[in-house]
C-alpha cells in the first residue's frame, strides 16, 4: 500500500511539473509573439537583405516647340533609425538639443501638425529605439532640400539616423491639354505616347543591395549601385502647345454650350502629316469634361464627311461628272423596302452632282452610288481600299481602333448595304482616317501617315529625325482632285457651311456632317446625332487640315455639322491663320513655322535698348523703370514688357541669354547645368514654382 501511494505521489507531481512546463512554454509564446513581437518582426526586416532593381529615372516627352507635357519629379520617402550611437552619446544631448527647433520646422514645413505633437512623437520614438520611424512620405523635392538643413538632419544620415527613400513620379504640366495621346505612366496602367515609346522613355534599371524594412520599404545599405541605373531618352512630340491649346478651348466652349457627351479635333500639318494638336474630351459624372477616352482614333459611323470617299470613287470611275443631274425626290427616296432621308429636307428635285454634295443629299448620294454599282459592288469597296479606308492609319500611338467595311458577301451584307455606305452608314472609320483622306485632298493627291513623335534625343542630342511617310503618291487623277477640291470649297460658298464662313477673310475647304447614331440596344429612339465637320484651309494653299467630331445629347435641339462641329473648326482656322499663315503683305502666304524674323528675347533692360538703337530697330516699350525686360513680335512691330523677378519664385528664363541667366540664377542661390549654346530653350525647374538656396536648375540652350 505504501509503495502504491509512493508511485501516484511521484506520478502526480511530474503530471503537475508537465503542466507548469506547458503553461509557462504558452506563456513565453504569447508574450514573444504580442509583446515582443514587433521588435523580432523588424529584426527580421533588417537582416533581410537582398539584390534589388532600381527604376532608371524616365525620360521627357516634350511638345515641338520645347515644352515639357510629360516629366518625372523626384519624391521622398522619410524615416528615422533611432538606433544610430551618435544619438545616444553623452545620455543623449544631441537628440535634446535639437528635438524642439527640429519639430518647430517640420511643423512650419509640412503644416499637418503642432510643434508639440511633433516634439511627443520624436521623443516617444527615440525612447522606444525605434528603427524605422515613419517621419514623412511623399515629401516633395523642394520640401526634402530645406528638410536636409533642418537642425539634426544638417549632420548627415550617420549621426541623424535620417533615411530616404526615393522615387520618381509621372508629372504632366499642362493638366488636361493633349492628356490622354501623351499618355499615363502607372504601374501596370500605361496609354498614349508613355505606352508607345515605353522602351525608349523607360531606360535600363540598376542593381544594388537593400534592406526591407517594416512595411515593406526597401533601404540602400550603401549609396553605391552594383549596375547604375541609366535614364530614359527623351522624346520630341509633333504636338504645337499653341494649337493644342487652341482646339482645346474651341472644342471645350462648344461642347459645354451644347451640353455634349463627347467629342474629339485633329490638326494635321497638311505637307507632313504631323499632328499638331489632338483633343478629346468626356462627360465626367459631375458635368465637366476631362481627357477620358482617345475617341479620335476610335472607329465610328461617320456620316456626311464619308460622301468625300463616294464623289470620289465615282469620279475616278468616270461614273457621273460634276454637271450631271440627279432628282433629290423632295428629300426622300424608298430602295429595297427602306427609306433614305436627307438631313434637311431642302425641297430640291433636280439639282447636279455638285449641288448634291454640296447640299450634303443623302438621298443624292445613295441614288449614284446605287445605279453605278449595284451591278459590281466590289467595284465601289476596291475604291475604298485604294483610299486605305479599309485600314488604320498606322499612327505611332497604340490603341487606334480597325475599320469597319463590310465586302459583298459578308453576312452583313444586303440590298440597302451599298446606298446606306455611300452617304457614311454600315460601316466606321475613324475621324483620323477621315482625316487622312481629307488631308490627301488638300495635298495634291498625296497621302500622308499621320504621326505624333518628330524626334528622340538624349540629354539634348539628337539621336533619331521621325521622317514623314508617303503611304500613298496618288490617291486619284489630277482631273478628280480638281473637281473634289470644287466641290469641298463649294460646301463653304453655296452649301450647308455658306452661313458659317460668310465673308471669310480665307478660303476654306471642307465638308458638314450630321449622322444619326444608336444609343446601345435603345436603337436610334433617342435622336442622337453626331456633328462633325473636315476640311481645310487655306483652300487656295492647304497649310492645315482639321476634323471635329462631336456626339451631342438626346433630343439634342441644336446638331447639325455646321452648327456644332463648324464653329469649333472656324474658330481654329481664323486663331491659326493670324497667327501662323497671314502675311503682312496683302494677306500673302508664309511658312507656318516661326522663323528667325519672330522675335522674343529677355534680358537686362539696358542691353536690350542698346541692342535695339544700334540696329536701329523700333521698339514700343511699355516696360517701364523695371530692370528686366521682354521683347516680342516681328522685326516691324517689337513690344517691350517689363519682366518680374521675384526672390525664391522660379523666374521664365525662356529666351534669355546665358549671360543673364546665370546673373539671375546665382543671384537666388541656385546651382546650373547647362547644355548647348544659343538661348534659354527649356528649364528643369518650371516657372512660378518656389525654390530654396543650393537647388539645382538644369537650362537646355537651343
Amino acid at each position: 500500500m505504501e509503495v502504491k501511494r509512493d508511485i501516484l505521489w511521484r506520478v502526480y507531481l511530474s503530471y503537475l511539473l508537465v503542466i507548469v512546463a506547458c503553461i509557462f512554454v504558452f506563456g513565453k509564446a504569447i508574450y514573444i509573439q504580442q509583446v515582443q513581437g514587433p521588435m523580432w518582426r523588424s529584426m527580421s526586416d533588417s537582416l533581410h537583405q537582398h539584390i534589388d532593381s532600381i527604376e532608371a529615372e524616365r525620360g521627357t516627352i516634350f511638345s515641338e516647340d520645347g515644352q515639357m507635357l510629360s516629366t518625372s519629379i523626384p519624391q521622398f520617402d522619410l524615416f528615422i533609425d533611432f538606433r544610430v550611437e551618435y544619438l545616444h552619446e553623452k545620455s543623449g544631448v544631441h537628440f535634446r538639443n535639437n528635438v524642439d527647433s527640429l519639430s518647430f520646422y517640420l511643423s512650419n514645413l509640412f503644416k499637418d501638425q503642432s510643434t508639440d505633437s511633433y516634439k511627443r512623437m520624436l521623443q516617444q520614438a527615440y525612447r522606444d529605439n525605434e528603427a524605422y520611424f515613419e517621419l514623412h512620405k511623399k515629401t516633395t523635392y523642394r520640401e526634402y532640400e530645406q528638410l536636409r538643413n533642418f537642425p539634426l538632419f544638417k549632420d548627415g544620415r550617420y549621426k541623424s539616423g535620417l533615411i530616404v527613400n526615393e522615387r520618381n513620379i509621372r508629372l504632366n504640366p499642362y493638366g488636361i491639354l493633349a492628356f490622354r495621346t501623351v499618355g499615363l505612366d502607372r504601374e501596370n496602367s500605361k496609354v498614349g505616347l508613355e505606352k508607345t515609346y515605353d522602351s525608349i522613355l523607360k531606360g535600363r534599371e540598376g542593381k544594388q543591395w537593400v534592406r526591407t524594412i517594416a512595411g515593406g520599404v526597401k533601404v540602400p545599405i550603401t549609396d553605391e549601385y552594383i549596375i547604375e541605373p541609366e535614364t530614359g531618352k527623351d522624346i520630341v512630340s509633333t504636338i504645337d502647345v499653341f494649337i493644342q491649346e487652341i482646339t482645346e478651348k474651341a472644342l471645350m466652349k462648344m461642347m459645354e454650350k451644347n451640353d455634349a457627351d463627347h467629342g474629339c479635333a485633329i490638326v494635321m500639318e497638311t505637307k507632313s502629316g504631323k499632328i499638331k494638336a489632338i483633343a478629346n474630351l468626356g462627360r465626367k459624372q459631375n458635368g465637366g469634361y476631362w481627357e477620358d477616352f482617345n475617341y479620335a482614333i476610335s472607329p465610328t459611323e461617320p456620316g456626311s464627311t464619308f460622301k468625300l470617299a463616294t464623289l470620289m470613287a465615282l469620279l475616278e470611275d468616270k461614273k457621273v461628272t460634276l454637271n450631271d443631274m440627279v432628282d433629290l425626290e423632295g428629300g426622300t427616296w424608298k430602295v429595297a423596302g427602306q427609306t433614305v432621308y436627307d438631313s434637311e429636307q431642302s425641297g430640291h428635285r433636280g439639282v447636279t452632282v455638285k449641288q448634291a454634295f454640296e447640299l450634303s443629299s443623302n438621298v443624292g448620294m445613295a441614288k449614284l452610288a446605287t445605279n453605278a454599282y449595284t451591278n459590281h459592288p466590289a467595284q465601289f469597296i476596291n475604291n475604298l481600299i485604294r483610299m486605305r479606308m479599309d485600314t488604320a492609319t498606322g499612327i505611332d500611338l497604340v490603341g487606334e481602333g480597325k475599320p469597319t467595311i463590310f465586302k459583298p458577301g459578308h453576312r452583313m451584307w444586303g440590298p440597302t448595304t451599298l446606298p446606306w455606305m455611300a452617304f457614311g452608314y454600315n460601316l466606321q472609320v475613324s475621324p483620323l482616317q477621315t482625316l487622312a483622306l481629307y488631308n490627301a485632298v488638300a495635298n495634291q493627291g498625296k497621302m500622308m501617315r499621320p504621326y505624333l513623335i518628330s524626334s528622340i534625343r538624349e540629354e539634348g542630342v539628337l539621336l533619331k529625325n521621325i521622317e514623314p511617310v508617303v503611304v500613298s503618291d496618288k490617291l486619284c487623277s489630277d482631273q478628280t482632285l480638281k473637281m473634289l477640291q470644287s466641290c469641298l470649297e463649294g460646301v463653304c460658298i453655296e452649301g450647308t457651311a455658306k452661313e458659317l464662313f460668310k465673308n471669310n477673310l480665307f478660303p476654306v475647304a471642307g465638308k458638314t456632317g450630321t449622322a444619326l447614331v444608336a444609343n446601345g440596344n435603345k436603337g436610334y429612339a433617342d435622336k442622337i446625332y453626331q456633328s462633325s465637320f473636315a476640311g481645310y484651309f487655306p483652300a487656295d494653299n492647304p497649310q492645315y487640315t482639321c476634323i471635329v467630331v462631336i456626339k451631342n445629347k438626346p433630343h439634342a435641339p441644336v446638331f447639325y455639322g455646321a452648327a456644332v462641329a463648324g464653329p469649333v473648326f472656324k474658330e481654329i482656322a481664323e486663331r491659326l491663320y493670324s497667327t501662323y499663315v497671314k502675311g503682312k503683305n496683302g494677306g500673302s502666304l508664309k511658312a507656318t513655322k516661326i522663323d528667325s524674323s519672330l522675335v522674343q528675347y529677355s534680358g537686362y533692360k539696358k542691353d536690350i535698348t542698346r541692342v535695339m538703337q544700334a540696329l536701329k530697330m523700333q521698339m514700343a516699350d511699355s516696360s517701364n523703370n523695371a530692370s528686366w525686360t521682354k521683347v516680342y513680335g516681328d522685326q516691324k512691330t517689337l513690344v517691350a514688357s517689363s519682366k518680374l523677378i521675384e526672390d525664391n519664385i522660379m523666374p521664365e528664363l525662356k529666351g534669355m541669354g546665358l549671360k543673364d541667366a546665370v546673373y539671375i540664377c546665382e543671384n537666388m542661390g541656385l546651382k546650373l547645368n547647362v547644355r548647348g549654346k544659343g538661348k534659354v530653350g527649356l528649364q528643369s525647374i518650371i516657372a512660378g514654382q518656389a525654390i530654396v538656396r543650393g537647388q539645382v536648375l538644369d537650362l537646355e540652350l537651343n
